[in-house]
């Protein structure tokens, strides 16, 4: 049995090792068994006239009691009070700042979970996800993506607070279930450089002129540059500024302000190295800057582009379009490998950074990049005739936001419907869908697999975001010639 948290809640107890297993039939009155988890990291249990309790802090095959807080018709929620029975994957979380306690941070909510067990619940999370909402099971589940636990995240959006009752600025993300933010010292899912500048920065601010105008910076690391960009609302003084650059020369930190929106982002002092971050495995380096979209997890980041480089196994004959390309964080890799890469994007900065990444990585390579265009769009809106102007692609990748790429796939079932609408044109013999969105995954599946004419022939996790209820993952379709045919 693991040690008690004790930094958890003060009425939670636990169980001692040699206690009995207790059964449901004979619990004794108010207490729960708890038989499963959901996104959110909340222990599932029934009463026993099946009322639904979701239990924060609760692990599945744990006997627990419980404060409830919120009741409904046909559930309830509460948090934790005291464990009876402890699953044998609880542990000690790692972080001091994690727990049901009064002001503890929001940021992660499954520490108390072993990282193995963590992933086996979000690879439930997909499957039950494809099936329940998309009536889709896959022929294969890969083996889960994994890196760090730790030090893994490397894009964060730290909330800042001058707090005048503590005569104090707190930098962090926000306590749980709360707008507050968290009083954070530490943060061991950050970079451990970038844990240590908490408490620094925090005085740093502290000591500014605008120290109650700041409401925000945001980290972005590269693999050789840690960028902050300062959001402040009302225009910095020079004193501040030179604030702002003695923090940078001591902790090797770029700086970037912010007085409005993204556009506004710049240099505190032009000059000085890019941020990047490098696909080793394909020679390619790609620049950005703090606020383009990339991923938060780089060790995953190189791991994710790989498998599904493989997966997708573009040839050498073979025309790739790649979906929501953002950076080119995919597209630059497959041109590697493809004859002829198509990169759409909805925004027309991120696509110009595109082509400005592309021209880079083909200086001085020994063997060139395929031929690779990108063009901005709203992916988010779609007609068959736009999809067949693309022209003809034998392999995609798809890449979506959180909402996912219904418009996308609600084409290419309206065109296998309806044949006379194609011509000449014949879908992708297979499709790489990487997803942040377990939810919209399954239903844009449901289309693929029940109207556009695909299989699933493989389905798995990427765990992204260690601790958190975050579930990252990834499909792979193919063209089921049968069904094609028989649309024709």
């Amino acid at each position: 049995m693991t040690a008690p948290l004790a930094h958890e809640n003060s009425l939670l107890t636990t169980a001692r090792d040699d206690a009995p297993a207790a059964s449901e039939a004979t619990l004794p009155e108010g207490w729960l068994a708890v038989e499963s988890l959901d996104i959110d990291a909340q222990g599932i249990a029934r009463r026993p006239d099946g009322k639904v309790v979701f239990i924060e802090g609760a692990l599945p095959f744990e006997v627990v009691s419980t404060s409830v807080h919120r009741k409904k018709n046909n559930w309830e929620a509460g948090v934790v009070t005291a464990i009876h029975r402890e699953s044998s994957q609880r542990v000690r979380p790692g972080c001091p700042h994690f727990g049901l306690h009064a002001g503890a941070c929001g940021g992660c909510k499954m520490q108390h979970l072993h990282e193995n067990a963590q992933v086996a619940i979000k690879q439930r999370v997909l499957e039950d996800n494809l099936w329940h909402l998309g009536k889709v099971k896959a022929q294969t589940m890969l083996r889960p993506i994994e890196g760090p636990a730790w030090g893994y995240r490397y894009r964060a959006r730290l909330s800042v607070r001058f707090v005048h009752k503590k005569g104090e600025v707190l930098i962090g993300f926000h306590e749980r279930k709360s707008r507050y933010v968290a009083d954070m010292q530490v943060c061991h899912v950050l970079p451990p450089h970038v844990s240590a500048m908490l408490m620094p920065l925090r005085g740093l601010i502290f000591g500014m002129d605008a120290r109650e105008t700041c409401p925000q910076i945001e980290l972005a690391c590269g693999d050789d540059v840690t960028a902050l960009v300062l959001r402040h609302l009302e225009p910095l003084s020079d004193d501040d500024l030179t604030r702002l650059r003695a923090f940078a020369a001591q902790h090797g930190v770029q700086w970037w302000l912010q007085s409005k929106g993204p556009d506004t982002v710049k240099l505190l002092d032009e000059g000085g190295p890019l941020l990047s971050y490098a696909l080793p495995d394909f020679g390619i380096t790609m620049p950005f800057k703090p606020t383009d979209f990339t991923q938060v997890n780089p060790h995953i980041n190189r791991v994710l582009v790989s498998r599904a480089l493989r997966l997708l196994d573009a040839r050498k004959h073979e025309r790739v379009i790649d979906w929501f390309c953002g950076l080119g964080n995919f597209t630059l890799p497959i041109a590697t490998q493809a004859g002829e890469v198509l990169g759409i994007e909805g925004s027309e900065t991120l696509v110009a950074r595109s082509r400005e990444n592309l021209t880079g990585n083909q200086t001085g390579r020994a063997v060139p990049l395929a031929p690779t265009a990108f063009v901005a769009r709203n992916l988010f809106e779609m007609t068959p005739s736009q999809l067949v102007g693309d022209g003809q692609a034998d392999k995609w990748l798809v890449d979506p936001p959180r909402e996912g790429a219904f418009a996308l796939a609600k084409t290419l079932a309206d065109l296998h419907l309806q044949p006379e609408l194609r011509g000449g044109w014949t879908p992708p013999k297979r499709i790489v869908y990487v997803s942040c969105n377990p939810a919209t995954l399954a239903r844009d599946a449901g289309l693929l697999v029940h109207q556009a004419g695909y299989r699933c022939v493989a389905a798995g996790v990427v765990n992204m975001f260690p601790h958190t209820a975050h579930v990252e993952s990834m499909a792979v379709f193919e063209l089921d010639a049968e069904r094609l045919a028989g649309a024709v």
